[in-house]
């Protein structure tokens, strides 16, 4: 038997809550993909899989390392350049970037048994990937989401890592049940944790038509007054005080969550007198 390396990289990446609505491919679901048909076609046995970092990006890399028959070595290689030709197809638009690189190497020692390659690889193809579901109450707001965003297998050990997020908390803790059911199959062991509460959007609040109204005061145009997909200390703040009322703005963030992370200084400039002008009209409680 010999080995191959198989990496995917390139893709955009970003935050799983803000982007999640735009289609970006997800490193560990494309490689997933990739195993799946091979194992399918081939003697394939895969010794290592290292894809995603955060849990709270989309992932952008993934590497496989796999044990062929020096036989099927050519055929698996043509394979893996038709689904590579496929995949990159399919995701020009969103990341242009995206590349599948094929490297030989000696073939691995130890190898996952194919009972458990077989479960895994349907696993991996099962669990929910970005949009679950569009809130009913507001155009264009994704309500829940989940990012498989880590999966590492290794050392005859493996651990996967998924962020599901919900403006609702019954919806989330549905999808998590999903997701647990799924791993359930295949023996994992499940920790639900790290939960943070959902802040539902209040339009009509007054602290949302008062600094509107300054916004617009201020710098004589409309604001961009909407809800986001993305965890916020309001839901925190909102769960031990749910009658406060809350609104969060800030500078413009581009690419949040991955190594192209910026922000505009000339929005942080903007935003310092507005908070300033906010303070000085916020009413007082009687």
């Amino acid at each position: 038997r010999v080995g191959l390396e198989v990496k995917i990289k390139g893709l955009s990446g970003g935050h799983s809550g803000m982007e999640i609505h735009l289609g970006k491919g997800n490193a560990n679901k494309l490689m997933n993909r990739l195993l799946y048909a091979l194992d399918s076609e081939f003697d394939i046995r895969i010794a290592s899989i290292d894809g995603g970092g955060l849990r709270n990006a989309i992932p952008r890399e993934s590497i496989a390392t796999l044990s062929i028959l020096a036989s099927e070595k050519e055929a698996v290689e043509e394979e893996i350049i038709g689904l590579a030709e496929m995949i990159i197809e399919e995701h020009d638009t969103t990341d242009p970037e995206l590349e599948v690189l094929i490297e030989s190497i000696d073939a691995p020692k130890k190898v996952m048994n194919q009972d458990f390659q077989y479960k895994l690889l349907r696993a991996v193809y099962a669990l929910p990937n970005g949009i679950y579901r569009m809130s009913p109450d507001m155009e264009g707001l994704v309500q829940t989401s989940n990012n498989v965003a880590r999966v590492l297998v290794a050392g005859g050990s493996y651990t996967m890592q998924c962020l599901t997020r919900s403006s609702v908390d019954t919806e989330k803790v549905d999808l998590a049940l999903q997701i647990q059911a799924i791993m359930e199959l295949l023996g994992a062991n499940i920790s639900l944790d790290g939960d943070y509460p959902g802040w539902a959007p209040k339009p009509e609040a007054d602290i949302v038509k008062l600094m509107d109204k300054l916004y617009e005061t201020q710098f004589g145009q409309k604001a961009d007054v909407s809800a986001c997909h993305a965890g916020l200390e309001c839901g925190i703040l909102g769960t031990n005080y749910p009658d406060m009322e809350m609104i969060s703005f800030g500078p413009n963030i581009r690419g949040a969550h991955s190594p192209d992370e910026k922000v505009q200084i000339s929005s942080v400039q903007k935003y310092w007198p507005f908070l300033l002008e906010t303070l000085k009209n916020i009413p007082e409680r009687k």
